[in-house]
């Protein structure tokens, strides 16, 4: 028999979930609490899967999200999750059908971009994606760093204060959408997201209750929130030896940052910090008096991009420079591509199909690598990832595109 790609019925849930498991290599075994949570965060109609012979052998799921692009403004993103195909059904273009049908409804609903996290770095390109935003870990040796031992608190008049869940979840929203809507890149959090991520719906995964830490201002506003736990190592001459690990931390401002990070590093019996997935640009080495404390331990590709709508999206973010390009896209999949002129500058874009000659010739996938400012037209054109029609037609799209900051999405989903 052939094997079918349709969405999941209710029933089928179970056997949806254990063939994601399988695809990651987890038991293959769900509770039916979990099942139940999960299956109440999804929409049927985004939950797909391919089935041999009524067995689950592939699945796929999307969900709605919310873009942070440069400038501030948010596009609606068909945000993908839950991709894994069983190694006995490899190769067998199973992914292909799923994510076809996926992006081709996304374009129909309106969806101006469709995003995912890449577990693996060849997948995604032949699907239009490219990768828009990348990360960083550092590990800070707390000896090395230079900060004072005496250190009790913020300088600035503020001070930190350790939190619950429920206050995470009651206080967390509302800074995260000043952080987000100030960050290219990030995106956006529903109510799950808090509750899974402070312990109060069960995910699957297993769960260590952690530290959570809010930094409030001189005049009480929250401004930073910090979510971290810590292991228990002692050395063999009875030393405290632990690494604390932050799993979150988001911040409205510098001072509030810098806080957060001199808070974790003072805690007595830490003596490693392990930062998780930061912005590669992040300020914390810098909050060190000795920056080389601060030890880069992973540094790669994060949020993939995967432009729907040429339009909408290239009108949607704002340009530092003033100036004026002809791109044709190339999109197999017949989504977004077209030749387009952008007329672009600080007050705002302006886009549209046009028959002039193109300036550049890309893929969309390049497209979608450019889009939020991290990655270079000069070195993309170097390459032979983009094809310059008109002399320093690259060098002009570096100045449009490019960044100052770094763009960053702090969430895996």
């Amino acid at each position: 028999m052939s094997v079918e790609v349709r969405t999941v019925a209710e029933s089928e849930y179970p056997d949806w979930a254990r063939a994601l498991e399988t695809g990651f290599l987890r038991p293959p075994v769900v509770s039916p609490e979990v099942m139940a949570g999960r299956l109440a965060n999804s929409d049927p109609a985004r939950t797909r899967g391919a089935f041999d012979d009524g067995r689950c052998v592939a699945t796929f799921r999307s969900f709605a999200q919310e873009l942070t692009v440069v400038g501030g403004a948010v596009l609606p993103s068909d945000a993908v999750t839950n991709v894994s195909v069983s190694p006995t059904h490899r190769r067998r273009g199973l992914l292909t059908r799923m994510m076809g049908a996926d992006l081709a409804e996304a374009k129909e609903r309106g969806d101006a971009v469709a995003t995912l996290i890449a577990a693996e770095y060849p997948i995604y390109g032949r699907y239009g994606f490219g990768p828009a935003t990348r990360t960083t870990e550092w590990s800070v040796d707390v000896a090395r760093a230079g900060l004072d031992p005496r250190w009790s608190g913020p300088r600035d008049g503020g001070r930190i204060d350790l939190v619950d869940g429920a206050a995470v979840r009651e206080l967390g929203p509302a800074l995260h959408e000043r952080v987000r809507l100030a960050q290219p890149g990030a995106v956006s959090r529903d109510t799950r997201w808090w509750e899974t991520n402070t312990g109060l719906v069960d995910s699957g995964n297993p769960w260590t209750e952690p530290f959570h830490a809010v930094y409030r201002s001189a005049a009480g506003d929250i401004e930073g929130l910090m979510t971290y736990g810590s292991d228990d190592k002692w050395g063999d001459a009875k030393q405290p030896l632990n690494t604390a690990s932050v799993r979150k931390l988001i911040a409205s401002t510098p001072a509030a940052e810098r806080a957060l990070w001199h808070f974790v590093c003072s805690i007595d019996w830490i003596s490693t910090v392990r930062t998780g997935l930061r912005a590669p640009d992040d300020l914390l080495p810098y909050f060190l008096p000795d920056p080389r404390a601060a030890r880069v331990v992973t540094h790669a590709d994060f949020m993939w991009l995967r432009v729907l709508d040429t339009v909408r999206t290239l009108e949607a973010r704002t340009y530092d420079v003033t100036a004026a390009l002809v791109l044709e896209i190339r999109d197999k999949a017949g989504l977004a591509g077209g030749r387009f002129r952008l007329d672009a500058g600080p007050s705002g874009a302006s886009c549209a199909p046009t028959t002039a000659s193109a300036d550049l010739v890309l893929d969309v996938r390049e497209l979608g690598a450019l889009y939020l400012g991290d990655e270079s037209a000069l070195r993309l054109a170097a390459l032979g990832s983009l094809t310059e029609e008109r002399p320093g037609a690259a060098a002009v799209a570096e100045s449009l595109f490019r960044t100052p900051r770094r763009p960053w999405c702090p969430d895996v989903f």
